[in-house]
């Protein structure tokens, strides 16, 4: 069976020659973008402003959803949501609503599992599947929106760090931003935007080249190519030498700030050894460090780092002078890890 193409996968050039194709003016595919993005229709009924006749043709030529919630899990607290998603061919993602005093961030994914293999990682330890299309990106946004908007809410902010690496999938992520990010529609901010990477150099001088407003983020979590070479495969192919050249190089072209990433391992990453070796690492370049307790999963072995070493590794850095602080951990109780609740629906 042929499955209809995805409304979202759409850019408003590919709407306005669909209308243009069939006699009809160009503004309808304004009123189309504004329905799909400012009044987050679901379907091409609810679309009111477009005749009856163009609503029924754009249900027959389109689809306006790409996956089926399989289930939804609310942290006891209430500060985290994650939904597990299926695509029409039985692909699961995740998509995680967090929300802290004044934000409310969409964490959304890629990718149906990833590539890179970081050890401890539960996406990583699915391998990778198949890369998500702009707009199955797109749609992990508007869902979360849609769900604020019932409380009278709104999302603050996007971080592209769910399942998958975002620069492997480069062409579809970047232009599910761009969608998002377009002012005739979502018209969501650049800067609100984080999107993390494992150390693809390459994709990280594109991205640098691009010159956009977006934050990036880089999962850094060991400070010596030894180390590095253990956690992430990746460090192999690009040495941590080239990823801080690269990283070097965003902040003085983009004159924005660059966050790292570092999961804390328990007697693996978290030492004073390594706490000094980050501090020579970064020194003097305009970065943050997020410390994140490791959240485990059943494929890895480690276990998260006790508060009070947490607290030493992060007076390190503070001695140093570098920013840092630590991430609250959100979601532990129903496995808010990228990957972990799509893994065990995977595995039953």
């Amino acid at each position: 069976m042929t499955i209809k193409p995805l409304i979202f996968d759409r850019s408003f050039e590919d709407l306005e020659h669909y209308f243009e194709q069939r006699g009809k003016p160009a503004y309808r595919a304004r009123q189309l973008w504004e329905g799909l993005y400012q009044s987050l229709a679901t379907s091409a009924i609810e679309i009111t402003n477009l005749p009856l006749k163009l609503r029924e043709g754009l249900e027959t030529d389109f689809r306006f959803s790409a996956f089926q919630e399989q289930d939804q899990l609310q942290s006891r607290d209430g500060s985290t949501q994650k939904s597990l998603l299926k695509a029409h061919d039985g692909s699961l993602i995740e998509v995680v609503l967090m929300r802290y005093d004044r934000r409310r961030t969409a964490c959304i994914s890629t990718q149906v599992g990833c590539g890179m293999g970081c050890v401890f990682c539960a996406t990583g330890q699915m391998g990778f599947i198949r890369n998500l299309s702009r707009g199955e990106i797109i749609e992990q946004v508007l869902r979360i929106e849609r769900d604020l908007v019932e409380q009278d809410n709104h999302l603050t902010n996007v971080v592209v760090m769910g399942m998958g690496e975002p620069f492997h999938n480069y062409a579809e992520t970047m232009a599910a931003i761009e969608t998002l990010n377009d002012g005739r529609g979502f018209n969501f901010g650049a800067r609100r935007f984080t999107i993390s990477t494992v150390g693809l150099v390459p994709m990280i001088e594109r991205f640098t080249e691009q010159n956009l407003q977006l934050n990036l983020a880089i999962s850094l979590h060991a400070a010596t190519q030894e180390l590095r070479d253990q956690l992430l495969p990746i460090n192999a192919r690009y040495p941590l030498g080239e990823l801080m050249h690269a990283c070097r190089r965003h902040v003085r072209i983009t004159k924005r700030r660059i966050t790292f990433e570092w999961a804390l391992i328990e007697g693996v990453n978290d030492t004073l050894e390594q706490a000094h070796a980050l501090a020579e690492l970064i020194t003097g370049l305009n970065c943050h460090v997020n410390l994140i307790p490791l959240n485990p999963t059943g494929g890895y072995q480690g276990q998260q780092t006790r508060p009070e070493v947490v607290d030493q590794f992060l007076d390190v850095l503070h001695q140093q002078g570098i920013s840092a602080t630590v991430r609250v951990r959100r979601g532990v109780d129903i496995q808010a890890g990228c990957g972990q609740l799509a893994t065990e629906h995977q595995n039953r």
